[in-house]
């Protein structure tokens, strides 16, 4: 009965996405999802897709003519040209997990590394610094590579491509394997199939691309030389930002999968290709992989997702994925990629400004943040001149032009400065200065048009000075400098993306925040930094802002824990990050969450802003075995059957979900998620000691409570010993107010004098309906 309301489920899911999409008649890139590989040989796997999908078909040419990918390396699945008839016959077969149509996502668009401390001063390097990632390989998932990027060349003393490397760099344009890889970029490969099957053949001549693994969009480019690009000094943008240039693992060898290709300037990424990107990578032998996309809610089930299929895939042979949040904050619930058995990575900001001096009529001098190499000289003129009632959009111009003028812009709900931008640029404007709320003036390289961000106050003082004027004021604007130390650090960072999850809300996402703002990174040479054809500059190291930065920060970290502890899983990687991860900013006070003037909570910043150093040596790690996810893909609906196609056998794993108890509040995860306590709990965690294993090691427990909540941890001792290496502890949570609709944050605490093990507690207490003290 259980598997035919599964099956119920996934026929109404795809039917409903049909509804939606399109009628009988018109074909699509579909997905088909198979689970495990059951035959472990990919010709004998590629024949059985064929036999599947002939069962939609007239014949089996037809068939053959309609499959795009025959996922056949890693697991087993298919994406085909098919109606929507077809795709409901193929649901309805048993051997099916899943079939679902084939979405586009989207991009999620130096001193970083010092500021996590990762320094590459010899007098102050530890362990992890002499590893470096050496032979790691870190996969990117995004829009290619620079090879001739100083970021990707091997450096001397580098060893040999490590022998389990089973990858190839394809040949394809301008992209010649001799020349273009190395010991260093060890694999490149590019997925265009689903991409041209939805938007037709790749456009060269008026869309800029590369139809091989090479990078146009420079989003690639970046976020490998963000994880592990080999160190290089004095990069710099225009000298702004100049320093040294690395990747997190800067000794770990780079494989890039090419699964996002350009429309316009944005990086569009096929799940039919993402999915064939997973297949390889996964066979080729990668360790980690950075994936810096998503989709942006409603979220699709976890099995009808082709970065959750992949990432789960991955996660069963050992393989760290690590996804970006996503870029649609500041509200509630809009986080993307939050599968338990991937981390998902928050964007903050670092101990970098970039002051920009803003002198009216040489007597009055004012600073804003701007990413500006040259100087800008004229009169300063208020948006209303241009603009119906000063709003600086579009739609508002009255048709009068801004020549040689500053426009003074203020922002209105709804308006961000990427409009201002256009608008004042259409007017012919020289520049602009946008005024924006406290929590959102960011420097970001100018787009449009130069661009100074200044906060509400001080573009009220500017807005004042020039009414107060005869006549428009000269404005001389300098070249932005960089200051290093001086503005509050890390803050989260009003765009990413928030919790809690709006399909499995019991499990925390973000897990992580870390930088990923105003990022300087290679760039291709060829590639103008703002993407926009009016520019005419060639750089090799671009500033870029987003989620999308932050997740090779992880990456990267995650290259060098791999480096460090290779027996570590997946999930032990992320207990490490987590669990050592700090919520206060460089003045010891909270970090703040952008969008707003309060602290941040774990919807913002998940465990907090990430710590490589404490991450090596945590002391104490959650890891999560198999039970662990059987448990989770049974609460979320999962038969024994389909858990069964989708789970690697394994000696003693029981599959069967009347044998699995508890909610998913008792997956072991770092973080501790109840999102409706109506009675009280008991909730079990086990730790593992991967401190110094020869001596017996004591923790004591401390629990912080959230607001009206009890939390009773026991015990509240843990001894480690070297005959016991791993103990199991209880934290019961009992309601002790009258509550709807509220979330509560907490933390529980394992010390052992030097190591702090901390995992956020959040609970919101849902029993208004039912209460009793």
């Amino acid at each position: 009965m259980v598997t035919c309301h599964l099956q119920s489920f996934w026929v109404l899911f795809l039917a409903v996405s049909l509804y939606f999409a399109h009628t009988t008649s018109t074909s699509h890139v579909y997905i088909v999802y198979l689970g495990i590989n059951q035959f472990q040989d990919p010709i004998l796997t590629s024949k059985f897709h064929i036999q599947v999908l002939s069962d939609a078909f007239a014949s089996e040419e037809d068939a053959k003519r309609s499959i795009l990918y025959s996922y056949s390396n890693s697991f087993s699945g298919f994406s085909a040209k098919l109606n929507s008839s077809q795709a409901t016959i193929l649901a309805r077969i048993d051997k099916v997990v899943s079939v679902f149509r084939s979405k586009t996502l989207k991009l999620h668009t130096t001193r970083s590394w010092d500021f996590l401390g990762l320094t590459l001063d010899e007098t102050r390097v530890t362990p992890m610094e002499f590893t470096n990632g050496q032979d790691v390989v870190v996969g990117i998932f995004d829009t290619g590579v620079w090879p001739e990027s100083e970021s990707f060349q091997e450096k001397p003393g580098m060893r040999p491509i490590p022998s389990s490397w089973k990858g190839v760099c394809v040949e394809g344009e301008k992209f010649e394997p001799a020349k273009a890889c190395n010991r260093k970029l060890i694999g490149a490969r590019y997925y265009l199939k689903g991409f041209e099957q939805e938007y037709g053949p790749l456009n060269m001549s008026g869309n800029p691309e590369y139809r091989s693994a090479r990078d146009f969009l420079g989003h690639g480019t970046h976020t490998a030389s963000t994880a592990a690009g080999s160190i290089v000094k004095n990069a710099s943008f225009f000298g702004i930002g100049q320093g040294t240039a690395r990747g997190g693992a800067p000794w770990a060898r780079v494989a890039v999968y090419k699964i996002c290709w350009g429309i316009n300037g944005v990086g569009s990424c096929t799940e039919a290709d993402i999915l064939a990107a997973f297949d390889d990578a996964l066979h080729d032998g990668v360790h980690v992989i950075s994936a810096s996309f998503g989709a942006t809610p409603p979220l699709s089930p976890f099995f009808a997702s082709s970065a959750d299929i992949g990432s789960f895939h991955a996660m069963q042979l050992g393989i760290t994925v690590v996804f970006s949040a996503g870029n649609d904050g500041p509200e509630p619930s809009l986080v993307q990629n939050v599968a338990p058995w991937s981390l998902c990575v928050a964007a903050s900001t670092i101990d970098r400004s970039f002051p920009t001096e803003i002198v009216l009529d040489r007597n009055f001098t004012i600073m804003g943040q701007s990413i500006i190499s040259k100087e800008i000289k004229g009169r300063l003129a208020n948006a209303i001149t241009y603009f119906v009632d000063g709003v600086c959009s579009l739609g508002n111009w009255n048709k009068k032009l801004a020549t040689g003028r500053v426009v003074l812009c203020f922002y209105t709900p709804g308006l961000v400065y990427e409009i201002a931008q256009v608008a004042v640029k259409t007017a012919k404007g020289l520049g602009l200065i946008f005024a924006e709320p406290f929590t959102k003036p960011i420097a970001d390289v100018d787009d449009d048009i130069p661009t100074l961000h200044v906060d509400i106050n001080q573009g009220t003082i500017i807005g004042n000075y020039l009414a107060e004027s005869l006549k428009l004021p000269v404005v001389q604007i300098s070249p932005s400098k960089t200051i290093i130390g001086k503005s509050p650090a890390p803050t989260v960072v009003y765009f990413s993306s928030r919790g809690p999850s709006s399909i499995s809300p019991d499990i925390l996402k973000p897990d992580i925040t870390a930088p990923g703002i105003n990022i300087l990174a290679a760039w291709p040479p060829q590639t103008p930094p703002t993407l926009q054809p009016s520019d005419d500059r060639l750089v090799r190291w671009n500033f870029q802002s987003g989620t999308s930065m932050s997740c090779p920060h992880v990456t990267g970290v995650g290259a060098l824990l791999k480096s460090v502890h290779p027996g570590w899983s997946p999930a032990a990687t992320r207990s490490a990050i987590m669990t050592t991860a700090y919520t206060r900013d460089a003045s010891h006070d909270s970090i703040l969450a952008g969008g707003s003037m309060a602290g941040s909570t774990p919807f913002d910043m998940g465990a907090g802003h990430i710590n490589p150093l404490k991450a090596m040596d945590p002391g104490l790690i959650y890891d999560m075995k198999t039970s662990d996810y059987i448990l989770f893909l049974c609460n979320m609906g999962y038969t024994q059957e389909r858990i069964e196609r989708i789970v690697l056998p394994s000696p003693g794993v029981d599959t069967n979900c009347k044998n699995m108890h508890g909610p998913n509040a008792n997956i072991n995860y770092p973080s501790i998620s109840v999102p409706n306590l109506r009675s009280p709990i008991t909730i079990k965690r086990t730790v593992r000691n991967v401190g110094c294993g020869k001596k017996t090691t004591v923790y004591f427990g401390v629990a912080k409570e959230p607001d009206g909540v009890e939390v009773v941890i026991w015990p509240r001792v843990l001894i480690f010993s070297p005959s016991k290496q791993e103990i199991s502890y209880y934290i019961t949570l009992k309601p002790l107010k009258k509550s709807e609709g509220r979330y509560d944050f907490g933390e529980i605490v394992w010390s052992d004098g030097f190591h702090h093990v901390r995992s956020p507690l959040v609970v919101l207490v849902n029993n208004s309906d039912d209460f009793t003290m």
